[in-house]
């Protein structure tokens, strides 16, 4: 299935209800969507090791969901075949207190990959205009000015401020690649009972869970919101279905994959003064005893 299909458009007006949760693509049984995951990993691996070989670009990848939806098993399983020295994960929770003191995307700033590497942001900056909208009481206790705590006008400022920033990322090397994993309410209910019913993944649940879900028609409306305006040219969104967690990891496998393909890098090439003395290496190697 072509990943295009779950772009969204810049400029366009998302509903969520018009974009599927459930999709198996071309895949027959596990056995299809394990060895096709498998090729797609191997693939990354190999556009991975040239990015970071070359030391040139960046790739940032960005992660957002409701709760359940697979974004850690998504990450452990896409990258699994990337050597760690070039992969970064930052996971974002709430704002610690010194992080409080600067500006929300200082700490986000902090953690973007380097030069030949994959940073991948498991919850980021995104979560401004979505658990904060949906939280009055956050944007409240904020340490901004008072004006902004009240200004109507405050999420379109940070739409516009986070397309800046992406952009700006952008034109220095930085490829910016946003998933948001599309899971329904029902297989939501599914796992959070899973989680409850099996001993080794009671630690995954917590009270908080079933709160922020009383508020799911909240944070879809802040999703779609989000969605329609942050989607650009330069840092696009995929809408993934996330129902079935094989078929969302093969997506994303696939998409990372021909996002880095389509920067055309190569490994870079050494001067003739270089290879004259790989060759009079090998040749002293070539001349040792064993």
């Amino acid at each position: 299935m072509a990943s295009s299909s779950f772009l969204i458009k810049p400029g366009s007006k998302v509903s969520l209800k018009d974009h599927k949760t459930q999709e198996t693509g071309k895949f027959k049984d596990k056995a299809e969507a394990k060895a096709a995951l498998k090729a797609g990993v191997e693939r990354l691996a190999k556009y991975q090791d040239i990015l970071y070989a070359a030391n040139t670009h960046s790739v940032l990848i960005v992660f957002q969901a409701m709760d359940a939806a697979g974004k850690d098993s998504t990450i452990e399983h896409v990258m699994s075949g990337v050597n760690p020295q070039g992969c970064q994960v930052f996971s974002f929770k709430s704002p610690s207190a010194e992080e409080r003191d600067h500006t929300y995307l200082w700490r986000n700033m902090k953690a973007l990959p380097e030069r030949g590497r994959i940073g991948i942001f498991n919850r980021s900056y995104y979560e401004e205009v979505l658990v904060v909208r949906v939280h009055p009481e956050f944007l409240a206790g904020q340490q901004i000015p008072e004006e902004l705590k009240t200004d109507k006008g405050i999420w379109k400022q940070r739409f516009e401020e986070i397309n800046n920033f992406e952009q700006y990322l952008s034109n220095n090397g930085t490829t910016v690649i946003k998933f948001f994993l599309n899971v329904s309410k029902a297989e939501q209910k599914r796992r959070f009972l899973d989680r409850i019913n099996r001993p080794e993944k009671n630690w995954k649940f917590s009270a908080s869970d079933l709160k922020e879900r009383a508020l799911w028609d909240d944070y879809q409306k802040a999703y779609e919101d989000m969605l329609s305006n942050t989607s650009t040219k330069a840092a696009p969104w995929y809408v993934i279905p996330a129902d079935d967690k094989k078929f969302m990891r093969w997506q994303v496998a696939e998409i990372v994959g021909d996002r880095l393909k389509a920067l055309k890098l190569k490994y870079p090439e050494v001067s003739e003064e270089h290879k004259q003395r790989l060759q009079e290496a090998k040749i002293a190697l070539e001349a040792e005893e064993d």
